[in-house]
């Protein structure tokens, strides 16, 4: 499930080869859990057993992964799948919930680039640094969404984070600047204007 894991593909796929598996994403990853499941299905499997990777990982990753199964195993009665020689009944919770109905209420929704640029240059620990800065504020989705993306294109100032609706573009954000962009910009409202990068306004549709 962790939006790192596509970056060990090669040795994700090496090692599925090895053991006669394949290799399936529940986010950000191709190809993902329910298209796998549809290959599998195709080549005439009946039986299909899923396996964690890493084996002890964070509860919402196990949570998900039996029920990314059930909403499949509804739609395919015909094929047997279990998680950690568990039967996947179809009967567990849907993908659905009153609980997700709403568009979230957060002031900012802040974008931090996960492109292989800024992948390259540290930004999984701007994120993580990022997601410790707003907890120890207690600041939750409510407040602050933070969504990690593929490439946002200025790649030359990696790792690149943006705050909405503020139009507010920053890089390279180190985790030191964290703090600074958390107590600055999204509880003060101010910018960062030694991080900013002005994102310069273009026409479109016609010619100058």
């Amino acid at each position: 499930m962790s939006v790192d894991a596509v970056t060990d593909h090669a040795a994700l796929a090496e090692l599925a080869e090895v053991v006669g598996a394949s290799v399936a994403y529940l986010q950000v990853g191709d190809p993902s859990l329910t298209k796998a499941l549809d290959a599998l299905a195709a080549e005439g499997a009946t039986t299909v057993r899923l396996v964690r990777l890493p084996a002890h990982g964070p509860a919402p990753a196990r949570s998900w992964l039996r029920r990314v199964a059930a909403h499949w195993v509804r739609e395919h009665p015909g094929v047997e799948v279990e998680v950690v020689a568990s039967a996947v009944t179809g009967r567990e919770a849907p993908l659905e919930s009153p609980a997700w109905e709403d568009l979230p209420g957060f002031r900012h929704h802040v974008l931090v680039c996960r492109g292989p640029r800024c992948s390259a240059k540290g930004s999984v620990e701007t994120a993580q640094a990022l997601s410790a800065a707003l907890d120890s504020r207690g600041l939750g989705d409510d407040d602050v969404l933070v969504t990690q993306t593929g490439c946002l294109f200025p790649c030359n100032h990696a790792p690149v984070v943006a705050v909405h609706p503020d139009d507010a573009w920053y890089g390279p954000v180190h985790p030191a600047d964290v703090d600074r962009l958390v107590e600055d910009h999204l509880i003060a409202g101010g910018r960062l204007e030694d991080l900013a990068r002005p994102r310069s306004a273009r026409a479109f549709g016609g010619t100058s």
